[in-house]
């Protein structure tokens, strides 16, 4: 395969645009032409934060439904909102740790039952991949790094061709200098994990 469109989903204050940023950065460092573009929403307020990279010679940003090769999410309710974009040939690698959204949190509302969702989602897919991303940060030293367990997770599916050396760069050049062995660490248990 030539061509290949990740479709990336979460909330606001789970580093997604930093996840893309990284992945999108990586592919580049290794030699890939790379499209890549973010939606904030209403992320500052844990609202919904959807991007895509595309890596090989792809013109455009957007992905139709059924398109995505690739579905990297890091809230399971959001990764089910975005199966739509997936189709019987793609990879899913999604968080397993909700993000319980306020209606929820004040009683207005439930969430519903994670292990329902990602049988649903593993089964229209190819391949679904999940970890406690959350547990990982939490032992690499920051909760904050839940992302780079996401990514690490995702470079160890083989879904990609984007070598794991070239993400470990990204993460060494492009986060700040305070988070790099912290990233790194969260990076690496995230390869660890499957």
């Amino acid at each position: 395969m030539d061509k290949y469109r990740i479709y990336l989903t979460g909330v606001g204050g789970q580093g997604t645009l930093l996840a893309t940023v990284v992945l999108a950065e990586s592919a580049i460092y290794a030699g890939y032409n790379v499209v890549a573009s973010e939606v904030h929403g209403m992320a500052q307020r844990g609202g919904v934060v959807e991007s895509t990279v595309m890596i090989g010679d792809i013109k455009s940003s957007i992905i139709s439904d059924g398109e995505a090769d690739v579905l990297l999410g890091f809230e399971p309710l959001e990764t089910y909102r975005a199966i739509r974009k997936c189709s019987a040939g793609s990879v899913v690698v999604s968080n397993t740790v909700p993000v319980i959204p306020y209606g929820v949190a004040i009683g207005k509302g439930s969430y519903p039952d994670v292990d329902k969702l990602l049988d649903f989602i593993g089964s229209k897919v190819k391949r679904l991949i999940t970890i406690d991303a959350q547990v990982l940060a939490q032992q690499a030293g920051a909760v904050l790094s839940a992302n780079m367990a996401m990514l690490g997770a995702l470079a160890k599916s083989g879904a990609l061709p984007v070598p794991k050396e070239a993400f470990e760069e990204t993460i060494r050049t492009k986060t700040k200098a305070s988070f790099v062995e912290t990233n790194l660490r969260a990076f690496e248990l995230g390869l660890a994990s499957q």
